[in-house]
């Protein structure tokens, strides 16, 4: 018997998260079933698609429970099993976050459609790489600029959250692949990294009034592609300087998601009209076709050293509360971890 602490949703955030939506909760996990593993988790995510579980209105996944421990990926290490396809030292993901220990059935757990257990050969990466820049971020950042916007030659990008978990993997296979690339980002810092990892124009946006004129001055001739991460004036933006024929990847609209009020539009959205643009928003779990080359791509880019990757992190499962929130106060560099052991 092991003692595993976890998160539990104590109430339905209103407006932004705080602490006492959060509780932190103790419980006894015995040894594995019969065809079940013991997994002691190492890392795991905060992600701001989150919280949007955390409400009870329609998604395209089912909102978290009250009461009960939160999920969210994580990377663990077997530690006892009764399966004999795991064997204790594998590296395993999950999306049993938000906790430290657990036992699961992973034969059982495919079969209800619930998720996977998936073991990692890491390629020499740190294990939490596979949270980040090698997993669902990079991930979503591939297939959203090579599939969805279908990025082509001599495209001008600009991507909003240039410097989150996400949009540090955009910046850098476009620019691999020969693009000019916009980033923005908020505060000097997130400035800096673009700039080191060779973005070719930066908007601060909590430096500047007017994101709409200053991604105007950067790309006079404006933009092909846009990754959306933010929504509000970066959308309004990205429509005013949008050629035609532009691509938008919608890949979410952080900017909107405590909005407690109704939610106001990019007053010039007509432009997608008249510019004949094409905005297709995605989900990352309706691509995983693509999960294999992607994997081979980055581990190949990472290896050249194409790829370069900011993370800022928390200690101890009691601190993900504090992870989550600072997601949406800008706090994070790159992804946001939490370390569980």
């Amino acid at each position: 018997m092991v003692t595993s602490r976890e998160i539990r949703l104590k109430s339905r955030p209103v407006g932004v998260p705080v602490h006492d939506n959060f509780e932190l909760a103790s419980v006894e996990v015995g040894a594995p079933g019969d065809g079940e593993i013991q997994v002691r988790n190492l890392w795991m995510s905060v992600d701001p698609y989150m919280r949007g579980r955390m409400t009870e209105r329609k998604s395209y996944v089912p909102p978290f429970e009250l009461g009960k421990a939160l999920q969210g990926g994580a990377i663990g290490e077997v530690t006892a099993s009764n399966d004999p396809d795991y064997k204790p030292g594998d590296i395993v993901s999950t999306m049993f976050g938000w906790r430290e220990v657990f036992n699961v059935s992973p034969k059982a757990l495919a079969a209800g459609g619930m998720g996977a257990v998936t073991k990692i050969d890491t390629h020499g990466l740190p294990p939490q790489t596979f949270l980040g820049v090698a997993g669902m971020p990079g991930l979503t950042a591939y297939v959203g600029l090579l599939r969805v916007a279908a990025l082509k030659d001599g495209d001008v990008v600009f991507v909003s959250a240039a410097a989150g978990a996400v949009g540090q993997v955009v910046c850098q296979i476009a620019k691999l692949k020969g693009h000019t690339v916009i980033g923005s980002a908020g505060g000097p810092d997130k400035i800096a990294f673009l700039k080191s990892i060779g973005v070719d124009h930066v908007i601060d946006y909590k430096a500047t009034p007017d994101v709409v004129a200053e991604l105007e001055k950067a790309a006079p001739k404006g933009i092909d592609v846009y990754f959306e991460n933010v929504g509000g004036v970066h959308l309004e933006a990205a429509l005013n300087s949008a050629r035609p024929f532009g691509r938008f990847a919608l890949c979410g609209m952080i900017s909107q998601y405590n909005e407690t009020g109704k939610p106001t539009g990019p007053a010039n959205i007509i432009q997608a009209v008249g510019k004949s643009l094409k905005l297709e928003g995605f989900i990352v779990s309706n691509h995983y076709d693509l999960a294999p080359q992607f994997l081979k791509d980055m581990v190949g880019w990472i290896g050249a050293g194409q790829i370069k990757w900011n993370e800022t992190v928390e200690n101890g499962v009691d601190r993900a509360p504090d992870a989550f929130i600072k997601l949406f106060k800008g706090e994070n560099l790159g992804k946001m971890l939490v370390k569980l052991a």
